[in-house]
């Protein structure tokens, strides 16, 4: 992926210009396939043998050729689905993908499901899905600690067990990935093509105009938010986009994104429930970051069936323009954990450090829609490779800034 970013604007321009030889090409076992899946599966309904379909949302590239582009179609079938029948027992589903359809050919496919994106669930190392366990979960937890307490003290462990479950509900032990949820496919056989294919949709990119003037926007703008509470340096911005603030909520919600909620009493109160009851949350509030001393105007993210995992990005409109268009500063990381603080007497997210994998992220996903029309990587000398956000995690970046252009 991070080829793809580095050679995109060049590999689009030889990939309408320029002739490419037409060479059989391996796609070699252990390349990953970003797909979005277009149906929905659960073991609580799904049947050995019921029909697959999921979209690629990333190109594969080597070098400047595009191997399998971005909308590529995946199909195959539900090979196991078992629904937990008792407590101790784990949900499990297998999916098996076997045909892919690039530029209308249609290819015998061999990969095995390696990661199943923002999920709480489980892979083994043959691709199988375990789903969790009740008893894993806070909510879990509480009904066990009441049903010690029972025994001794029958009528106070009701009243505990009533006001529990007027909160929350039990722990569902299901596996459900609703269409859109997202996986990486891993090919355990060599992919074979007859050449390479075409570019998808960064066939539609354009030259971003007047390069020199957004290199001197770029260069005046501040990178590093602040938290708020305590005030510490915290993400580095990553991307940019320009376009009125009705392109850019087209463009996260074509791309699945939804928008994050107010940090609110409410709020907080679905996120504890979401917590206890290991669960997503759609619209899961985010904490407050400070870009030049001002909150983020908008606030985006995906998840799935965890609060634990999500992509995310604060966004923050700025006070100047480029082609007579907003401008708009975004700092955006994926949370892959979430640990207690004892610092901040809250839970708090761990991100992935490679904040260049999230600003991949959201290019590819922005991409996808066909709502850009230029993008450009921009060079930030004055930005470390190396920092450290407001929680302590790491954050490692080649300190470029994504600029995407959006119609």
């Amino acid at each position: 992926m991070a080829r793809f970013l580095r050679s995109l604007r060049s590999s689009v321009v030889a990939a309408l210009l320029l002739p490419v030889p037409v060479l059989a090409l391996d796609v070699p076992v252990g390349t990953e396939i970003q797909v979005r899946l277009k149906t929905k599966v659960s073991t609580q309904n799904a049947r050995g043998q019921d029909p697959v379909e999921a979209v690629v949302i990333a190109p594969v590239m080597e070098g400047s050729q595009y191997l399998i582009p971005a909308g590529a179609m995946v199909r195959g079938i539900v090979e196991k689905a078992t629904q937990s029948a008792k407590a101790e027992e784990r949900s499990v589903l297998v999916l098996s993908f076997t045909e892919i359809e690039i530029d209308g050919a249609k290819l015998k496919l061999a990969v095995q499901v390696a990661a199943v994106e923002n999920a709480r669930e489980k892979l083994d190392d043959k691709g199988q899905i375990n789903g969790i366990l009740a008893s894993e979960t806070l909510t879990g937890q509480l009904d066990a600690g009441i049903n010690k307490l029972a025994g001794k003290y029958s009528g106070f462990a009701g009243v505990l067990n009533a006001a529990k479950s007027a909160v929350l509900k039990p722990a569902e032990g299901d596996i459900t990935y609703d269409a859109g949820v997202e996986m990486a496919l891993k090919l355990t056989s060599p992919l074979s093509l007859k050449g390479p294919a075409g570019p998808g949709p960064a066939a539609k990119l354009q030259p971003i105009p007047n390069r020199a003037a957004l290199a001197d926007l770029v260069a005046q703008e501040p990178f590093q938010t602040m938290a708020e509470r305590p005030s510490k340096p915290s993400d580095i911005t990553n991307l940019m986009l320009i376009g009125t603030q009705e392109q850019v909520k087209q463009a996260f919600a074509a791309a699945g994104w939804t928008s994050a909620a107010g940090l609110n009493p409410l709020a907080k109160f679905e996120t504890i429930r979401a917590l206890a009851e290991d669960r997503g949350y759609n619209e899961a509030p985010v904490s407050v970051l400070l870009l030049d001393g001002k909150p983020p105007d908008l606030v985006f993210e995906k998840l799935n069936n965890t609060f634990a995992r999500r992509h995310h990005l604060r966004v923050w409109v700025r006070p100047m323009t480029f082609q007579d268009k907003p401008v708009w500063a975004i700092a955006a990381t994926h949370d892959v954990g979430i640990n207690f603080s004892e610092e901040n007497r809250t839970f708090i997210h761990r991100i992935d450090s490679q904040i260049d994998r999230e600003r991949a992220k959201v290019v590819n996903d922005l991409l996808f829609t066909g709502l850009v029309q230029s993008l450009e990587f921009v060079e930030r000398p004055n930005v470390p490779q190396k920092a450290q956000n407001a929680t302590g995690d790491n954050l490692e970046t080649d300190a470029r800034i994504a600029v995407l252009l959006l119609n």
